[in-house]
């Protein structure tokens, strides 16, 4: 056991000076200073935030889903069952189908190729899907307009396929990137602080985002009466609601160029590069390490010895030894005095049976116990 060390007066001074450039100090300590240890780059919470961040333009536009999509889709008409609430169901299929294809057959052809998309980029490619649902967008409310200037009549809510569809598109790369790169990048004791904070940057955060941008862009919520009351046509009609996905769409932008900046990516590649190796450096907890040399020591017994048995044992082995631990025991037969053993039948051996003397019953059980305690004290 190493003795605790004393700090005292001349340590100071010594490590003062070291850490000054003077005084003596081993070929480890000055390669730690050039070269810190992986276990010491630790990710904290205000990293992971800063990583989840990078998603929020996306995520602004992602929830557009239950709120300025649901007001634009009131206004038009249903087609058959579909109607504006749902087509939030498109997203979903968006995500089953392409996830599956991006999941099974790009990645792994990427893979073969040695090809290996950096995590900004999932980002930017999530964040331009988002930019061209809400392009989308405007373009059915121009629509809309138009049909209602023209002929006085809504379209068809099947308009509104096409901003869906991209927006689950967009959900593939950068919301499952997102947790990807918290949960991979955190240490093993704050796994689920990440992910709790990712989850926040996800969906609270933007929703919060999305509350204060209505809040200033209010006006352009108003119908011609100052009303903020728009799901009927006419109403929608003299609102500018397209002004607000015009706002969407440059926020949109932002996330895309933000996450495309060579600064950005080598930030987030060696953030992802330094928890790599404290997943492969070596374990320092004593206590993992005092087992790893005991199940070493006790391989090398065995293989000295020429033992056939391997490291891991297979649960037909286990339960084969159990059976037969079952059965014949693992050690020495203890025997306590007045325990009940099987023996000899008690039977008489002219024929008759105890049951047939009941009185004789007793006798017959201390002989037999007197019996047991004098080869005991013998």
């Amino acid at each position: 056991v190493r003795p605790k060390p004393k700090h005292d007066a001349r340590y100071f001074v010594r490590e003062i000076a070291a850490y000054c450039g003077g005084g003596r100090r081993s070929k480890r300590d000055r390669d730690a200073r050039i070269k810190p240890s992986p276990m010491g780059s630790k990710v904290g919470i205000l990293t992971i935030l800063r990583l989840s961040g990078l998603v929020v333009p996306f995520n602004v536009a992602y929830a557009q889903m239950s709120t300025t999509f649901i007001v634009q889709g009131s206004v038009m008409t249903n087609f058959g069952i579909l109607d504006a609430p749902m087509m939030n169901n498109v997203d979903a299929l968006s995500i089953l189908a392409f996830g599956y294809i991006i999941g099974n057959v790009i990645y792994p052809e990427l893979a073969r190729r040695g090809i290996k998309i950096p995590t900004t980029h999932k980002f930017a490619l999530g964040s331009m899907f988002g930019a061209l649902a809400v392009g989308c967008a405007i373009i059915t409310d121009y629509q809309i307009h138009r049909a209602y200037e023209e002929r006085g009549e809504a379209i068809s809510v099947l308009w509104q396929v096409f901003p869906y569809f991209l927006i689950g598109m967009g959900e593939i790369f950068a919301v499952s990137a997102a947790y990807e790169l918290a949960f991979t990048v955190a240490p093993a004791k704050m796994k689920t602080v990440a992910s709790a904070a990712n989850l926040f940057m996800v969906g609270g955060f933007p929703n919060v985002c999305c509350i204060m941008l209505y809040k200033l862009c209010r006006p352009w919520f108003l119908n011609d009466r100052g009303e903020a009351h728009i799901h009927k046509l006419e109403d929608y009609a003299s609102a500018r609601v397209v002004n607000y996905f015009w706002l969407l769409e440059g926020i949109a932008l932002c996330g895309v160029v933000i996450n495309l900046l060579p600064p950005i990516k080598e930030w987030v590649a060696s953030v992802e590069e330094a928890a790599a190796e404290t997943v492969k450096s070596p374990m320092s907890t004593p206590n993992i390490r005092k087992n790893l040399i005991q199940r070493r020591k006790s391989r090398e017994l065995q293989q000295g010895n020429g033992a056939a048995e391997t490291d891991e044992e297979t649960p037909l082995v286990r339960a084969q030894k159990h059976a037969s631990y079952l059965k014949y025991g693992d050690g020495p037969d203890l025997n306590k005095f007045g325990s009940m053993r099987a023996g000899p039948s008690m039977k008489k051996k002219g024929g008759g049976s105890a049951s047939q003397n009941p009185s004789s019953l007793p006798s017959q059980v201390r002989n037999k116990l007197l019996t047991h305690a004098e080869d005991a004290t013998r």
